[in-house]
Formats: C-alpha cells, sequence, structure tokens
C-alpha cells in the first residue's frame, strides 16, 4: 500500500507540473516564466484554509481525497502472501533528487 500511495503522490505531482509548464512561458535559455494571472490564482489558493475554499475548488480537493481513499481500501495484497503487482520489485535509487 505505500507504494501506490507514493505512486499516486508520484503522479499528482508529475501532473501537477506538466500544467505548470504547459502554463508558463518557455525562454530562449530553458527556464520558464509563470504568468502572472496563475502566479495571483495559486498564491491565493496556497494562502487559503481549505474551510475558506470556495465549494468548487474544495470539490477538486475532495475528488483528490477520493482518490486517496480508494488506494487505502484496497486489499493489501503484500501482507496477504499473495504479492502486489510491486512485490517483486526492487525499490527505486531516487530519481527525484530536488
Amino acid at each position: 500500500m505505500r507504494e501506490e500511495l507514493a505512486e499516486y503522490a508520484h503522479n499528482a505531482w508529475a501532473g501537477w507540473m506538466k500544467y505548470l509548464f504547459e502554463k508558463s512561458a518557455q525562454n530562449a535559455d530553458g527556464t520558464v516564466t509563470i504568468p502572472v494571472w496563475a502566479v495571483i490564482r495559486w498564491r491565493r489558493q496556497m494562502n487559503t484554509q481549505y474551510e475558506a475554499l470556495p465549494e468548487g475548488d474544495k470539490e477538486l480537493d475532495r475528488l483528490e481525497a477520493d482518490k486517496m481513499l480508494a488506494i487505502l481500501e484496497r486489499p493489501n495484497l503484500a501482507s496477504s502472501g499473495r504479492g502486489g503487482r510491486r512485490a517483486n520489485q526492487r525499490s527505486g535509487n531516487g530519481r527525484r533528487a530536488a
């Protein structure tokens, strides 16, 4: 289950990064510039407590929570002796350094 949650976390992060880069301007030197509308919106969102979010933003967070709950509600195949799809894989080598 730990690996499934870690996979979910990575996929959520990767999806966010893809979105961020799609919305940002690609500069000639390889850097990106986040547009001002996104900076304003994302700063507001990150500085807003969940309770104070608009209902639409809360619903998006609930959908993310549902994905995590679905993982937590799955039977733990590795502990049952049946193995999971990752049960026989070696652990990763820290591919994300930063």
